[in-house]
């Protein structure tokens, strides 16, 4: 048989192998997420995209009276079918 001593031994050698290659992964990603950062340009602001919505819905809370009407003309209908 092996002696247990070894595998200790391999076993911390093989933990800190793979935690010292996650360490790095990690390092890397984060340099690399910082660089696109920089690279990429910045959305707007929210104080642009709300002045472009307001510009571009001004008269859009009100429902015109047709719609309604067509509305509540299906409604009866569908109503009428399903009695």
């Amino acid at each position: 048989m092996t002696d247990i001593g070894s595998l200790l031994g391999e076993a911390a050698t093989l933990m800190l192998t793979g935690m010292g290659v996650v360490f790095a992964f990690l390092t890397i990603l984060v340099y690399l997420v910082r660089l696109m950062s920089r690279l990429l340009p910045v959305e707007l602001a929210p104080k642009q995209a709300l002045a472009i919505q307001k510009v571009q819905n001004p008269d859009q809370t009100t429902v015109q009276p047709q719609i309604i009407a067509a509305i509540s003309a299906a409604v009866k209908l569908h109503r009428q079918k399903n009695r």
